[in-house]
């Protein structure tokens, strides 16, 4: 693994703090366990105990600015919102030589999602929407109607989509996310560019077959620590696959940067896959020269 490579990361979190649960008040339609809706500090916290979030203080921004300059993260996406006061929009406005935004879509939301999206582009200079079909209410499938809709405008965007994909880590039904639905999605959509999220488990053998067939298709590593990136998609990142994998964290939601920079070195990606996994994929895909990032 090189060293100085600035590293763009895809999945960064800014907590408005050491105790934010504004993930509980999104899943709550949807839990029916009572662990999580009462005791979880976190939405999956069965599988993220340690979560880095709780030990990041009174100013979460500049614990993950300082965090991303020990570890050599060049850039980061992080979630925007349209709401006044919201860090991700904030860190965008404020930093955007480091940040850059991702808005979250419910396609449940219709005409309305639709135009809060184009507002994320055109206000905060949004570089991707991101869809969690697990964790909208009632649950959207990958290859539901409401999701082409999201689709449709991502390509008239000029923007990729970053959808969960395989079994969620909150406790929630994962048949929304059964990655056999993004055949039919690339088959309809040639021209989105779609990056599965959160590991595509236990479907990473069929991602691979899916990405081969789509060159649209791409998949990061979002969520899952080093040493259990599947083998699948550490050799197929290693062959046909060296401009489809993507690295992306989970820091600080539930992984450190720290865990993640000290395994990174022992996945045996070839030499050549370190600049396009750590860097140049996500330059191409998210579109990062174009613009400065965060303006709009």
């Amino acid at each position: 693994m090189p060293e100085g490579i600035g590293i763009v990361d895809l999945m960064v979190g800014l907590p408005k703090g050491p105790d934010d649960t504004a993930w509980r008040a999104a899943l709550t339609p949807l839990l029916r366990d009572a662990e999580t809706l009462t005791t979880y500090r976190g939405p999956a916290e069965h599988l993220f105990k340690d979560r880095p979030s709780a030990r990041l203080g009174d100013d979460p921004l500049a614990a993950v600015i300082a965090e991303m300059d020990r570890w050599g993260v060049a850039r980061a996406m992080v979630g925007v919102g349209l709401a006044p006061g919201d860090p991700g929009a904030a860190a965008v406005r404020d930093h955007p030589d480091r940040f850059f935004g991702a808005f979250d879509v419910d396609p449940n939301g219709g005409a309305s999602a639709l135009r809060a999206l184009r507002r994320a582009v055109a206000e905060l200079g949004a570089k991707a929407a991101t869809v969690f079909p697990a964790g909208t209410f009632p649950q959207v499938a990958v290859d539901d109607a409401a999701m082409y809709l999201v689709y449709a405008t991502c390509v008239d965007l000029g923007i990729p989509v970053c959808v969960n994909a395989g079994v969620p880590g909150p406790r929630l039904p994962a048949a929304t996310q059964d990655v056999m639905r993004f055949d039919a999605v690339c088959y309809d959509f040639p021209d989105l560019r779609i990056v599965m999220r959160h590991g595509a488990e236990p479907w990473a053998a069929l991602a691979v077959k899916l990405m081969l067939k789509w060159p649209n298709l791409s998949y990061s590593t979002s969520a899952f620590a080093p040493r259990y990136y599947p083998a699948d998609v550490v050799q197929f990142a290693n062959t046909r696959g060296t401009d489809q994998v993507m690295y992306a964290g989970y820091f600080p939601m539930g992984l450190s940067l720290e865990r993640i920079m000290t395994e990174l070195p022992s996945v045996p990606f070839r030499d050549h896959v370190w600049p396009r996994f750590l860097r140049d994929n996500a330059v191409r895909v998210f579109d990062l020269d174009s613009q400065p990032l965060g303006r709009s």
